[in-house]
């Protein structure tokens, strides 16, 4: 069939097989079919003939290193493949493609189309479109940075990174629109796309809540349809198919899988999970250094201060105004010796003035983009007049990243991408090529953050081999957790754009980005004292922790509302850092599995149908449900805990599972709670940052599980700066809890050589859920001390009991 150029693969003529699975010849194309694992399948289509072997920057790992057992079965209709977990369909005519799991539950099926056959693949005169079936009550999950609900179904999504307030970015996706469609406006909770494009989504089965996932290794501009009540439907404007296909059926084992396709986190600096405090404000060397005195005056712990743009001399990129900062080496030294790291912003755009050094420097090198003529390409930014570097050359990115490293050679500790769509203002980003010109715009449009981000990072190990880099970007595209976290970009004042970020921060988590945040207190306007003291109660639970503002915005610092205010703010950043050790397991977990740090439950618990909707509540780690106030005024909420025993974090109420409770909201906390079986390590009090912190005494809250379940709990110590806990410098501590009978049991084995600040002496197990007047640690009986035990541990294997 073909409609205005759309051409719908209808027939194979010829079926081979290969190495990895088989070949087919389809309307003059070849449609390979690969297998990754027993669980993963790959499909790439060729155009005119021919593969693109390197479509994205998004994998970074040889996809079929791996060897693959599996069996080919040609029949005269159709052949068949099968791994020792699934079975792929390939039909001759018509043309279609199935997975299957070997119990015979679908993995993806063709969709039917309105004449009879089946509307696996068509080619555009662009890209391609694909559609496949979806169960009406089916969910959809992933795709990275959207608004909205967490659960996709019912709706259209377009991947095309965009500068949300940029009226000139945002007019052709609001054109058309009535004015009360809230699409129409991109402040709103519904408006798509966002900053980052992500083509990677999860689809269970509403009968049975196996998962399936997706991934389209193509960074062009594409649309997700799934508003139909039987199939959805995927159009990619430009490149070819290339898709890994997900068997699962469990949702951490798929991201698992999907995070070793496109790389993981790296192990992050602990600073920079810490506070941090930033404004969009004209800040003077004087009044910046008294930020942070003012920080430590009050008690109030930060670990990071951030310089918007008006610390750079008239925005230009890697410069400084020497009349606001005439000593920056000073400066950042001083914040040092005081337990504070610096974090600049820097935008891709370099101001376009001859006599300007970097600008100079990026012309004589042949750096920049350019337009197809082969001029420089000329956008705006905040210099007005504004060049981009080509981050699509790999010199480009060197010379970017040598940037980067001088600037932080000056006593930074990391930077801040902005503005990396790439915004261009009022000009039109297509005229922007790649590759000296021989590139369109489109091929590099979404991965223009990501390839900014890989120059940055190579930059600040340049500069600083032996720590641990921060990075934090506004845009990204498959591949990007590797380098930089993210935070949500320009959100508003508001209460629904609070819960905007729970189901935003989801979606990013489930597509491999664990490290994301929101500004705390929203971007754009003034919070109410309340609404603020909500947001960073919640905003302190969260993986990044900023309060950040525009210059239009009244002050928001942790003491602007009044001292009632001011507490409350400091006893939620208190939280945060006496949760210090458990945080850190869980970016140590997020390293080597890829799992969300914020994750929405249906992670934790897809089986249970109860939690397929509820995106206003979340797990903070593998043990800590959050359920955030996110309505003015509210003095109580109702939350949902899955089956099992929690725990209320205030009451220590112990509360078995499976239902919705009632719990009050006073304005001094949020609701938290525990599972039953976890334990929790803490420091016993707060610090006023991280630096330097390597406590002799650490708290292990154990809470004690009510079933016949192992529940399994980590620590992990190290130097929480190099890349030295790599390689065994590090005192990890697995917990394994059981309770059989009444009895109760924690075993700890440790590994790791050790670290030269280890210092910790004693862990103090504090007990939810009984009151043993002694426990037997080892091979001695330990008598209470208050509410805790005092169990001497220089980093050693040991055991714990007691009957309750």
């Amino acid at each position: 069939m073909e409609t205005t150029g759309v051409v719908r693969f209808d027939r194979v003529d010829f079926v081979a097989d290969c190495e990895r699975g088989l070949v087919a010849h389809l309307h003059g194309e070849q449609l390979l079919i690969e297998f990754v694992s027993d669980e993963m399948v790959r499909f790439k289509m060729s155009r005119d003939g021919t593969f693109d072997e390197a479509p994205s920057h998004a994998v970074c790992v040889d996809p079929l290193r791996k060897p693959v057992q599996f069996n080919i079965e040609h029949d005269h209709d159709k052949v068949q493949l099968d791994t020792a977990a699934i079975a792929v369909t390939l039909w001759l005519e018509p043309f279609r493609l199935d997975v299957h799991r070997l119990d015979g539950s679908p993995v993806v099926e063709s969709a039917p189309d309105d004449d009879g056959g089946y509307a696996t693949y068509a080619a555009t005169p662009q890209g391609f479109v694909i559609r496949r079936r979806c169960g009406l009550d089916d969910a959809i999950y992933g795709l990275g940075e959207k608004t909205g609900r967490q659960n996709r179904r019912g709706r259209g999504f377009t991947l095309w990174n965009t500068d949300v307030l940029n009226e000139h970015s945002t007019a052709e996706f609001t054109q058309g629109l009535v004015a009360n469609d809230p699409r129409a406006d991109s402040r709103s909770t519904e408006f798509d796309p966002y900053y980052v494009s992500i083509p990677f989504f999860y689809h269970q089965a509403a009968h049975t809540g196996s998962m399936a996932a997706s991934f389209i290794d193509n960074p062009r501009r594409a649309t997700y349809g799934f508003g139909s009540p039987d199939q959805y439907r995927v159009e990619f404007f430009g490149g070819q198919y290339t898709e890994y296909v997900f068997a699962g059926p469990n949702m951490p084992d798929i991201l698992r899988s999907y995070s070793w396709l496109t790389g993981r986190m790296q192990i992050p600096p602990l600073w920079a999970l810490g506070y941090h405090q930033s404004r969009w404000y004209r800040y003077t060397q004087e009044t910046f250094e008294a930020l942070g005195a003012r920080h430590r005056e009050l008690g109030i712990p930060c670990d990071a201060l951030w310089l918007d743009i008006d610390y750079m001399d008239g925005y230009r990129v890697f410069t400084w105004d020497t009349d606001s900062f005439p000593d920056p080496p000073t400066m950042l030294k001083r914040l040092s010796d005081k337990g504070f790291r610096v974090i600049t912003i820097i935008d891709p755009g370099i101001k376009y003035e001859p006599g300007y050094p970097i600008f100079d420097d990026a012309v004589a090198r042949d750096v920049l983009a350019k337009t197809k003529n082969g001029e420089i390409y000329v956008g705006e930014a905040w210099p007005d007049a504004t060049a981009f570097p080509d981050f699509a050359a790999g010199e480009a990115r060197t010379w970017w990243g040598a940037l980067n490293a001088a600037h932080v050679r000056l006593g930074l500790a990391g930077i801040w991408n902005d503005m990396n769509e790439p915004s261009t203002g009022e000009v039109s980003p297509y005229g922007m090529f790649f590759e000296r010109g021989r590139t369109e715009h489109a091929r590099y449009h979404n991965e223009y953050a990501l390839l900014m981000a890989m120059g940055t990072a190579n930059g600040l190990l340049t500069a600083m081999p032996e720590l641990r880099t921060f990075i934090l970007t506004r845009a990204g595209s498959s591949g990007i957790q590797r380098y930089a976290a993210h935070w949500l970009g320009d959100n508003q004042a508001s209460w629904e754009h609070l819960w905007l970020s729970m189901p935003m921060a989801a979606g990013f988590g489930l597509s491999g980005q664990p490290f994301v945040g929101a500004d705390i207190g929203g971007f754009q306007g003034a919070p109410s004292p309340e609404l603020f003291v909500r947001w960073l109660q919640y905003g302190a639970l969260t993986p990044f922790c900023r309060n950040h503002c525009a210059d239009t915005s009244p002050d928001r610092y942790a003491w602007s509302f009044g001292a009632d205010i001011e507490q409350l703010a400091r006893e939620a950043v208190e939280l945060r850092y006496r949760l210090m050790p458990y945080l850190y397991a869980s970016f140590v977990r997020a390293t080597e599995s890829g799992e969300p740090v914020q994750r929405p439950l249906v992670f934790d618990y897809q089986y249970d149908e109860a939690v397929r909707e509820i995106d206003d509540e979340y797990m903070l780690g593998p043990q800590i449900l959050v359920a955030p106030v996110y309505r003015e005024g509210q003095t109580e909420r109702d939350v949902y805990l899955p089956a099992g025993t929690w725990y209320d974090w205030e009451t220590d109420r112990r509360i078995e599972g499976g239902r919705v409770i009632t719990t009050a909201t006073p304005l001094t906390h949020i609701p938290k709670f525990v599972r039953g079986g976890a334990v929790i390590p803490m420091w016993i009090d707060a610090p006023e940052s991280t630096s330097g912190h390597h406590p002799n005494v650490i708290e292990l809250h154990f809470f004690v599980p009510a079933d016949d379940e192992v529940h399994n709990s980590l620590l992990q110590e190290d130097d929480g700066l190099t890349f030295a806990a790599l390689t065994g410098a590090r005192v990890r501590t697995a917990v394994e809890a059981t309770n059989v009978a009444g009895r109760v049991r924690l075993e700890a084995q440790v590994d790791g050589a050790g670290y030269p600040e280890f210092a910790r002496t004693e862990f103090r197990l504090v007990i939810h859920g009984a009151e043993p007047p002694f426990v037997r640690y080892d091979q001695r009986d330990i008598a209470r001390t208050g509410n805790f035990f005092s169990l001497p541990n220089q980093g050693v294997d040991f055991t714990v009991s007691f009957d309750c």
